[in-house]
C-alpha cells in the first residue's frame, strides 16, 4: 500500500507541475499504414497492412476538431478532440509511447488516454490491430494470436520514425509502451514477456468460467474453436513462434492497463522482465480478474508497481459511454462514472512514464 500510495502521491506532483502546458497544449493527429507479414493472416480480407494513429503536441495555432465515436450527432463515445495533420509545436524531439488497444477495440476509442498523453508532451503511435479491431470484421486468427500484436507497435514504430513529418520529433532513446486488457498483455510481450498460448489454453480448460476464457462481448469464440483455429494448417507454422523472443529493443518502460491473457505469459519468463513496469487495474474486472491476470503479473515481475482502484470494472476503461452509448452498447453498462477512473489512469502513466523516460519538452 504504501508503494501504491507513494506513486500516486507522484502523479498528482507531475499532473500538477504539467498542468498548465497539457490543457494548453494542442493534439495534432497523423494517419499512417504500414505492414506487418503476420496481419494477412489475421485480416479477415488477408491484407498484410497495419493502420497507425499518431498523436503529438501540434502548433498553437492548429483547430482542433472532435473525434468521438458513433453517428453524426449522436456520439456513443466521448473521445476527445484533435487537430489533423497539423504541425508540431516544436523541433525538439520528444519521448514516444506505443499503444495497443483491447480485444475487439480501435485505436481513436483509447485516444483518451493517448490524446493527453501528447498534450503533455509525448508522441504517441497506436495501432488497430488486424483481425482484432472495431473497424474491421473480427477473425479467429485475431483473436487468438495475440503474440502477434507485439509485431504490430513494433512495425508502427519503424513506420512513425521513417515518416519525414513525424520521425525527426521522436526521441528513439525513450520509447515506452502502454495498453489496455489483450493490449496490457501487449504491452508485457513488447517488455520482454516470453509468450506460451498452451499455457493459457491448459489454463482454461480448468477454469473455463474465468473471464478472459469465456467468450468475449466483441467477437464470440469457445477456447474449443480457438484451439483447433490454431492448430490448422494455415494458423500452426505461425503459432509455432509464439514462444519467440516478441520483444520490442527500444522500449524502456510498460504501462499496463487491466492486462488480460496472463495465463499465456509464464511467470519466469515475466520474471525476466527488465525494464519499469506498472500495472494498473480495477478490483472488480469480471473480464480480466486481478487475481489470475493482472495481480499475477504484478507478482512475477521484479519491482513491479501496483495501482488498484476500488469498485472499478473493465469497460470503465474505455472511452466514456454518452447516454445513447448506454442504451444501445453492450459494454457501456458499467456502474462507476469513468472520468474519474480515466484521470486515475492517466496521473499515474504520467508519472510513470516522467520519472521512467524522463519529462517531455514542456
Amino acid at each position: 500500500m504504501a508503494r501504491i500510495a507513494k506513486l500516486l502521491g507522484l502523479a498528482l506532483a507531475v499532473t500538477a507541475l504539467a498542468a498548465t502546458a497539457a490543457h494548453a497544449a494542442t493534439v495534432g493527429e497523423r494517419h499512417l499504414e504500414t505492414t506487418n507479414p503476420t496481419a494477412a493472416l489475421r485480416d479477415a480480407e488477408h491484407k498484410a497492412g497495419v493502420r497507425v494513429t499518431v498523436w503529438y503536441p501540434a502548433a498553437a495555432d492548429a483547430k482542433e476538431e472532435r473525434i468521438d465515436l458513433g453517428p453524426p450527432g449522436k456520439p456513443m463515445f466521448i473521445v476527445g478532440q484533435v487537430a489533423q495533420s497539423a504541425a508540431f509545436v516544436d523541433a525538439r524531439p520528444r519521448p514516444v509511447i506505443l499503444f495497443s488497444h483491447g480485444f475487439g477495440g480501435t485505436a481513436r476509442m483509447m485516444a483518451w488516454f493517448g490524446a493527453p498523453l501528447a498534450r503533455a508532451g509525448y508522441v504517441v503511435a497506436a495501432v488497430d490491430h488486424p483481425g482484432n479491431n472495431g473497424l474491421d470484421k473480427m477473425t479467429a486468427a485475431g483473436a487468438i494470436m495475440s503474440w502477434t500484436r507485439a509485431g504490430d507497435l513494433k512495425v508502427a514504430l519503424a513506420a512513425a520514425k521513417a515518416d519525414p513529418a513525424i520521425g525527426p520529433h521522436m526521441d528513439m532513446t525513450k520509447v515506452g509502451v502502454a495498453g489496455f486488457s489483450a493490449g496490457g498483455f501487449t504491452s508485457l510481450v513488447a517488455a520482454g514477456a516470453k509468450v506460451d498460448m498452451n499455457r493459457f489454453l491448459a489454463f482454461c480448460k480448468t477454469h473455463p468460467t474465468d473471464g478472459v476464457c469465456m467468450p468475449q462481448k466483441e467477437f464470440l469464440l469457445s477456447m474449443d474453436d480457438a484451439q483447433k483455429a490454431m492448430a490448422s494448417p494455415a494458423l500452426a507454422p505461425e503459432a509455432a513462434h509464439a514462444g519467440d523472443d516478441h520483444r520490442i529493443l527500444e522500449v524502456k518502460a510498460a504501462f499496463a492497463i487491466a492486462p488480460a491473457i496472463v495465463q499465456g505469459l509464464p511467470p519466469e519468463g515475466l520474471a525476466k522482465i527488465k525494464v519499469p513496469v506498472a500495472i494498473f487495474l480495477g478490483d472488480a474486472d469480471p473480464v480480466a480478474p486481478p487475481d489470475t491476470n493482472g495481480l499475477v503479473a504484478a507478482k512475477a515481475i521484479p519491482h513491479a508497481q501496483l495501482i488498484t482502484l476500488p469498485g472499478v470494472k473493465h469497460y470503465d476503461f474505455l472511452s466514456t459511454c454518452t447516454p445513447a452509448g448506454q442504451a444501445a452498447v453492450r459494454i457501456c453498462k458499467d456502474e462507476l462514472p469513468q472520468d474519474p477512473t480515466h484521470k486515475a489512469a492517466l496521473d499515474a502513466a504520467l508519472a510513470f512514464f516522467g520519472k521512467t523516460l524522463g519529462k517531455p519538452p514542456a
